[in-house]
């Protein structure tokens, strides 16, 4: 059963160990949190922008709008945070809990698939950027928790699909660690359009990354759609491939129609999408 369709007060409750589990564990953890701010650091490893409001069927606009808002709350957290060598970045110990109190508004969020409004909706645009960003760097992510749910179709994507990375403060965290000799740091900010970010770093990097997917395929089990594909990556050094990896398979269900002639029949028995051994949120802190 969706944690959606619970009691009420158990679904509460249940939420509410979760994320004492988590603080104690963030106590307990023993990681170097990264926190310091400082101005721009020389070399540039990576950018990219995308776009803030993105129409979507049965998406309000207002809320599109929200998100913007709630963009601008938290970008000031993390922006400009620098990334020492061992230290580790956590966006919800930066960004904290989105309340109203602190400037949230209602933005989309996902409640079993569906996009209707919450506090503090719209953050996972920041965690999609910070993970595309940190794909294009040697940072390491130790915490990261895929879409599980492929809610709308492609309207102008730029990145590959399964790229992302969603939030549930604070038990569902974005978090990456540098485990160079080099010191990195983030820096995001808003224009009238755009979400831009880039991954700045104390030297000049000499690896260049590229990232790509492969095995893109709709499948179809019974009466349901997943979308599936796997996340490669070239690393490359003075324009030479040094080597390639894949990175992650991700694998969906899909909540959109999907023509048949777009589908392949599934080659092995019906599954349900993977899910890790936790409560599964039944919102997310966006899209």
């Amino acid at each position: 059963m969706s944690p959606a369709r619970w009691h009420p007060v158990l679904y509460r409750l249940s939420v509410a160990r979760l994320r004492l589990m988590r603080h104690v564990a963030q106590r307990l953890g023993g990681h170097a949190p990264a926190r310091t701010k400082q101005e721009a650091l020389e070399f540039r490893v990576f950018k990219h922008t995308s776009k803030l409001i993105r129409v979507a069927p049965g998406v309000d606009l207002a809320l599109q709008h929200g998100k913007v808002q709630n963009l601008r709350v938290a970008i000031p957290f993390i922006s400009n945070v620098v990334l020492r060598p061992g230290e580790t970045f956590s966006f919800y110990d930066l960004v904290g809990e989105p309340t109203r109190a602190r400037g949230f508004v209602e933005g989309v969020e996902l409640r079993d698939g569906v996009p209707q409004p919450g506090v503090g909706g719209g953050l996972c645009q920041l965690a999609n950027m910070l993970h595309w960003l940190v794909l294009h760097s040697p940072l390491t992510v130790v915490e990261r928790h895929h879409h599980s749910l492929d809610p709308f179709p492609d309207s102008g994507r730029v990145v590959p699909f399964g790229s992302g990375a969603t939030l549930f403060y604070n038990y569902l965290d974005f978090r990456f660690r540098n485990d160079t000799d080099t010191t990195f740091q983030v820096r995001l900010w808003l224009t009238d359009k755009l979400l831009e970010g880039e991954l700045r770093s104390s030297r000049k990097w000499p690896e260049k990354f590229h990232v790509f997917e492969r095995n893109h395929r709709f499948m179809r089990e019974g009466t349901e759609v997943f979308r599936e594909n796997e996340l490669w990556r070239e690393v490359r050094r003075a324009g030479v491939l040094e080597h390639e990896e894949r990175l992650f398979k991700h694998r969906a269900r899909v909540l959109y129609p999907v023509p048949l002639s777009a589908t392949e029949p599934a080659s092995r028995p019906a599954a349900a999408p993977h899910q890790s051994p936790r409560l599964e949120p039944a919102l997310a802190h966006g899209r």
